[in-house]
Formats: structure tokens, C-alpha cells, sequence
């Protein structure tokens, strides 16, 4: 009973997440989806193919049941996983993460929580493991990349919100005079010397 409850809260929750990670695309150009917006080149459409190719790896590979499409080479030298490339738009890579979640939704439900699974890019001993072990992991990396696309569409043009449905017009004053108070508090905590 506890198995299926786990696992139906788990896949759940990887559902929703998929779901926050797209919309975070949602009404972008071509160019604000994909440029870089932090100093090491992280981006919003490349943080959707690098889960994309997580979920693929570790729901397929992981459990001999590999993704029917091409993946790059696990953890590339050039981090191309983590960028799209000119001649992927946005509505490939987006096709991309939600075919995955068919085949890694397939996986879920047809496998016990106990199934085995062997991640040959883990050190042993710990290769060798489970269903829940690996749902457990990828909705970790799910939820990371998730807040930080968060951040990084808030930075693009101040939307914020886990799903469309919670999402406030943005009042400019009251989010300044807010920011302002948390600005005071930090100069107040820790007062800049001259």
C-alpha cells in the first residue's frame, strides 16, 4: 500500500515540476528562451533539454528501456546538453522533454518501486539500484533546474510563479518598496564601510 502511495506522489510531483519547467518557456522569443543569463551561460531552453536528457538517461538507460530518439554523449565535453544549439528551436527541444516524459512516465508505470537499475556513471557501490532511488534523483534535479528557471525568467521579465493559474499581475511599486525594506535590512544587518 505505502509502495503505491510513494510512488504515485513521486511521479506526481515529477508532473507538476515538467509542467512549471515549460511554462517558464511560456511566451518567450526564440532569443530570450535560449541566450545566456548568468555568467556561466545558463539558460531557460537549456535547462529544459538538460532535464530532457536526464529523465531519458535514468529512466531509460538506467532500466534497459533506452529513448527511442538520439541523446549526445552522457555529460559531453562541451556541455551541449545544457545549451541549444542554432539549429534547435524551441518547439523541438520542448517536443523533446515531453516525449521523454511519455517513455519515463512508461517506465514508472510499468515497474515496481523495487525494480533494478544499473547507472553505469555512478561509482560503485551505489550503481546498482532501484526504481524509487532513481525517481528520488531525478525529481531532485527536476526541482533544481525548475528554481533556477524560476529565478532566470524572473530576471527576464519579473513573472513569477509556479503555474499559470497562480499568476498575479505584477504590481512594480509594491515590488520595489518590497525589495527596498529587504535592502534596508540587509544595510542595517551588515552596514557598508567607506
Amino acid at each position: 500500500m505505502i509502495d503505491e502511495f510513494a510512488k504515485d506522489h513521486l511521479h506526481g510531483r515529477l508532473r507538476r515540476d515538467r509542467k512549471a519547467l515549460l511554462w517558464k518557456l511560456d511566451g518567450l522569443s526564440e532569443y530570450d528562451a535560449r541566450r545566456p543569463l548568468t555568467a556561466t551561460g545558463t539558460n531557460l531552453l537549456g535547462l529544459v533539454k538538460h532535464v530532457a536528457t536526464v529523465e531519458a538517461r535514468y529512466f531509460g538507460e538506467v532500466f534497459d528501456r533506452p529513448s527511442p530518439e538520439p541523446l549526445p554523449q552522457w555529460q559531453d565535453s562541451n556541455g551541449s546538453d545544457l545549451w541549444a544549439t542554432e539549429d534547435e528551436t524551441l518547439d523541438q527541444i520542448t517536443g523533446f522533454y515531453r516525449r521523454t516524459g511519455e517513455h519515463s512516465d512508461a517506465t514508472i508505470t510499468e515497474l515496481s518501486l523495487d525494480a533494478p537499475g544499473h547507472v553505469p556513471w555512478w561509482p560503485e557501490p551505489y550503481a546498482d539500484t532501484n526504481l524509487f532511488a532513481i525517481m528520488v534523483h531525478v525529481l531532485g534535479e527536476s526541482i533544481r533546474h525548475a528554481g533556477h528557471a524560476d529565478i532566470l525568467r524572473e530576471g527576464l521579465d519579473g513573472r513569477t510563479g509556479l503555474r499559470a493559474e497562480y499568476e498575479k499581475q505584477i504590481d512594480e511599486e509594491a515590488r520595489a518598496a518590497y525589495c527596498a525594506k529587504i535592502e534596508q535590512a540587509a544595510r542595517s544587518a551588515a552596514p557598508i564601510k567607506a
